[in-house]
C-alpha cells in the first residue's frame, strides 16, 4: 500500500494552516500530513501543534527562524522520507492549491516520476489576479523554458508529487535556491537525470488571508539559479535515472 505525505511549509499563516490542513485530511486517500513551521511569530505553530495532537496523520517540524522556502522543503522531504513514504507531495498553506486536486497528482505518479500541478498546461488556469500579475507569471515560465529547455509550462509552479526515488536520487544539500527557484531547480535537476515529469491542469486561486513571500531578492536570486543551472548543464551530460519497477 502506497504511504503518501503532503509537505506543507508555513510562516505566519495562522489563518490558513488549520484549515488546509482540514481539508488534506477529509479526502479520502488517507494522506498524512506535515506542517514545516519557520518559527512564525503569528503562532502558527502552536495550531499545527494542536492539530497533530488531535490526530495522528498530522506531523509538524518545527524549525527556529524563517530560512527560505528552499532550506524548509528540504527538511520536510528529508522528513518524509524517513517516516517512510513512498509519495511525497508538495503544496502552498494558502489554498491556492486546492487539496482536492491531490489524489489526481499521486496517481498520476503511477506512470510517471514527478506530477507537477500545472497552471498553464493546455491553457490559463488562474482566479483573482491582476493582468500585470498573470502576464508577470506566463513571461517567467517562458523564460524558464526558452533558457533551460525544460518541457514544462508551468516551471514555476510549487504544487507537485515525487516519488520517492527521484529524491532520494538527487542530492539535495547541494541545491542552491532558498527562495520560489527551489521550484524551478528541483524540476530541472529531475528531468536532467531523465525522470520523467507529467503536468496535471489545476486552478490556481489566489490567496484570502495574508499576504504573499515574494520580494525582490527572491527574484534576483532566481535569475542567478537559472543561470547558474544553464551554465552548469552546458559543462556536464545529462544523467539518467537507476533502472527500478513501479510501485
Amino acid at each position: 500500500m502506497t504511504k503518501a505525505m503532503v509537505v506543507i511549509p508555513t510562516y505566519n499563516e495562522r489563518e490558513n494552516v488549520e484549515r488546509v490542513v482540514g481539508a488534506v485530511l477529509a479526502l479520502p486517500a488517507g494522506f498524512h500530513v506535515l506542517v514545516v513551521d519557520d518559527g512564525s511569530p503569528d503562532g502558527t505553530g502552536e495550531i499545527a501543534d494542536r492539530l497533530a495532537a488531535a490526530d495522528p496523520r498530522v506531523h509538524v517540524l518545527h524549525r527556529k527562524q524563517k530560512q527560505g522556502l528552499g532550506p524548509a522543503y528540504v527538511a520536510g522531504f528529508g522528513y518524509a522520507l524517513r517516516w517512510g513514504a513512498d509519495r511525497i507531495l508538495q503544496m502552498d498553506a494558502d489554498l491556492s492549491h486546492d487539496p482536492s486536486d491531490l489524489p489526481r497528482l499521486a496517481a498520476a505518479t503511477d506512470d510517471a516520476d514527478v506530477a507537477v500541478g500545472s497552471r498553464y498546461v493546455g491553457g490559463v488556469r488562474v482566479l483573482d489576479w491582476s493582468a500585470r500579475r498573470l502576464l508577470l507569471s506566463l513571461g517567467a515560465s517562458y523564460y524558464v523554458r526558452l533558457i533551460l529547455r525544460m518541457p514544462v509550462f508551468d516551471p514555476t509552479g510549487g504544487f507537485k508529487c515525487w516519488r520517492r526515488e527521484v529524491l532520494e536520487s538527487l542530492d539535495l544539500s547541494r541545491l542552491h535556491s532558498r527562495g520560489y527557484s527551489f521550484q524551478i531547480e528541483m524540476s530541472y535537476r529531475a528531468w536532467r537525470k531523465g525522470w520523467r515529469i507529467v503536468e496535471v491542469p489545476i486552478v490556481f486561486t489566489e490567496r484570502l488571508h495574508g499576504g504573499s513571500k515574494i520580494h525582490r531578492n527572491i527574484l534576483y536570486e532566481a535569475v542567478y539559479v537559472l543561470w547558474r543551472l544553464r551554465l552548469g548543464a552546458l559543462l556536464h551530460r545529462k544523467e539518467e535515472p537507476p533502472p527500478r519497477t513501479r510501485s
